[in-house]
């Protein structure tokens, strides 16, 4: 498999505050990469960076060959970027929304019709294709924010916490498509706190804490070095394993 992702001794600091601390890595074409780590380890930044929309770091990225510092909008044509919030544009409908999208990643609108027309349908909102987004729940505005970040079929998609609001169905759902773009070669590179997910879609995992990698491989692999599940793994090499006496405090603390 080909390098599609390079990652070269990158810093990223918020003022004073080091977010990412050279950090180092390589992806290959056609992986799932579950990406994982605590609140404020860096996940989000990462993908930030990876995707061009903040400029201001330290060290090389390149996506497909491409030095994301210096030429971001010839990346962005390549990837689908599906972040946590979905910020929507509330006055339009799904339809004009997704038209929009369409357009700016240059596909022609027989194409958007027929794609929306079919993903819509699969997502279960064609009854509301004519209504204002802002009359959407939050999973419902997801599934258009998921549409909108694959429609143009890209052959590197980064998610952020994309099941935030789904339900069930469309959680399952949603991992089904994630496996189908990996056959079909797809890289994915998928964040999440929902570990069960993270652990059954990847083949490969990356724990980030604190701003640094601190281990990675695929499941089976961390399974063999630390034992148990993804959850137990992630407790133990954070260093965060006394969950249960935390909760026993929280109970005697409601008393009274």
């Amino acid at each position: 498999m080909d390098t599609i992702i390079s990652i070269s001794d990158l810093r990223k600091s918020y003022g004073l505050k080091k977010v990412i601390k050279n950090l180092s890595l390589e992806i290959q074409s056609g992986q799932v990469i579950g990406y994982i780590g605590p609140n404020g380890a860096g996940k989000s930044t990462t993908v930030r960076l990876l995707c061009g929309l903040d400029s201001d770091y330290e060290g090389d990225i390149f996506v497909k060959g491409i030095n994301v510092k210096e030429d971001p909008i010839a990346v962005k044509r390549l990837i689908g970027y599906i972040p946590e919030v979905s910020e929507l544009y509330d006055t339009l409908t799904p339809v004009e929304y997704l038209h929009l999208v369409g357009q700016l990643q240059g596909m022609t609108i027989e194409q958007i019709d027929k794609r929306i027309d079919r993903l819509l349908i699969l997502f279960e909102l064609g009854g509301d294709r004519y209504n204002r987004l802002d009359t959407f729940s939050k999973g419902m505005r997801q599934k258009v924010l998921i549409i909108s970040g694959l429609m143009h079929d890209p052959e590197i998609i980064f998610m952020d916490e994309p099941m935030a609001g789904l339900d069930a169905n469309s959680v399952i759902l949603v991992k089904e498509v994630i496996s189908k773009l990996a056959e079909a070669g797809k890289t994915v590179f998928y964040c999440s706190h929902i570990m069960d997910v993270v652990e059954k879609i990847s083949d490969r995992i990356i724990l980030i804490d604190n701003g640094n990698i601190i281990a990675d491989g695929s499941y089976a692999s961390l399974k063999a070095e630390h034992s148990g599940s993804l959850e137990s793994i992630f407790a133990k090499v954070t260093g965060d394993t006394d969950h249960e006496s935390k909760a026993n405090y929280f109970i005697q603390a409601m008393k009274g």
